[in-house]
């Protein structure tokens, strides 16, 4: 697509800003242009509380692209894998506030779902159509449609936080669905796409391909603006229509922005359930300041909104809870091997809960800590 002209992909068809930091290995092979990047952690996880619980486990993902000139555009191979329903088991690991899951007949509250074994596999080709604009067709077996911004994973805010945001099941949650098509038109600046997608979100069982019952029944449309080669600034909205749940409307809008080592990312997006018209809102300021080459400093401030069913909770609180999270984290590269650094790094968080969550969590501002050794490019 003309190398640096046009802004970086981050997850799926969304865009970074131009000057993201792009850490990876890249190498030719004949016609072929290929990029493969990810990250692996191994973290202690301890979250205090009566609903609280400790890990020791591994976090991980790695992903691939290859492109290659093709009928005047250009063609892309994609595909992202994880470890972690191995790593963090299938139950996946603890993090007070977390959306409940279901898991073997019963309900999995205050922890995360590991990632599918592959989050994405995809194809993708663009052409020029004109004097500065091109067209695209995004097809994934599983993947991301055009909704939300930059999956957490492929934010350089995110870099050094192996835990998912409290919001990401608003927010971003969708970087995980089986099947999708996107089709969309993009300049340097302006990108403009439209997608229908299976809304259903992944089962417990993270090793196949979801497929069962699913259909194209869920629709999204996002604007992408980067006004110069430091921001991002994002809007979609979509119906989307889960099976096990009321179909519902989500509303995004974002913007990254990045400046020598200081990457930022603000997000808000909320979900508005087609039965009761109720807008839950989710916010999230996520920053990641690289000191130097060694040293690096990271934190994430959250509000969301959760409702009694998400916390497994239903008949004991309100129907609806607005929690919020404050973390920071600092991290020191201990080692390298060519292009492959060793890190050691350290995140501690407080999360903030109303007075009728007090019994269950044990103090309005639960907590919990993590170390970890991570190996990334």
């Amino acid at each position: 697509m003309g190398g640096a002209v046009y802004p970086p992909f981050g997850s799926g068809t969304s865009w970074l800003p131009a000057v993201a930091p792009m850490r990876g290995f890249h190498f030719q092979a004949s016609d072929w242009s290929v990029m493969v990047h990810g990250s692996v952690f191994g973290q202690f996880i301890q979250e205090f509380g009566p609903r609280g619980n400790y890990q020791l486990g591994s976090i991980n993902w790695v992903m691939g692209d290859a492109s290659r000139p093709l009928a005047g555009g250009a063609f892309h191979g994609r595909m992202m894998a994880s470890a972690e329903y191995f790593t963090v088991t299938r139950a996946g690991y603890p993090q007070l506030l977390q959306v409940a899951q279901p898991y073997r007949g019963g309900t999995l509250t205050d922890r995360m779902h590991p990632h599918e074994l592959f989050s994405e596999v995809a194809v993708m080709y663009d052409r020029p159509i004109g004097t500065g604009w091109r067209w695209s067709v995004y097809l994934a077996a599983v993947g991301e449609p055009a909704l939300g911004p930059v999956a957490y994973l492929h934010r350089p805010s995110a870099a050094n936080d192996p835990t998912v945001p409290l919001g990401h099941h608003t927010q971003d949650v969708t970087h995980e669905s089986f099947g999708v098509a996107t089709l969309g038109v993009f300049t340097r600046k302006v990108h403009l796409e439209a997608s229908v997608f299976n809304g259903a979100h992944p089962n417990e069982v993270r090793t196949n391909f979801d497929y069962a019952g699913a259909r194209f029944n869920s629709f999204a449309a996002r604007v992408t603006v980067n006004p110069n080669e430091r921001w991002s600034v994002a809007a979609s909205a979509a119906y989307i229509d889960p099976r096990e749940h009321e179909p519902l409307h989500r509303l995004e809008l974002s913007a990254l922005h990045v400046a020598g080592g200081w990457s930022t990312s603000f997000v808000w997006a909320a979900n508005v359930p087609t039965d009761t018209r109720r807008v839950l809102n989710t916010a999230l300021i996520e920053t990641n300041i690289e000191l130097d080459a060694r040293n690096a400093i990271f934190g994430r401030a959250e509000y969301v909104t959760r409702t009694a069913e998400e916390l497994a909770l239903v008949g004991s609180i309100s129907s609806e809870i607005e929690v919020g999270s404050l973390s920071v984290g600092y991290v020191r590269r201990v080692g390298r091997v060519r292009e492959v650094g060793a890190w050691l790094g350290a995140r501690g968080h407080v999360d903030i809960v109303p007075e009728q969550l007090r019994l269950f969590y044990g103090s309005r501002t639960p907590a919990g800590v993590l170390v970890y050794l991570g190996v990334r490019p």
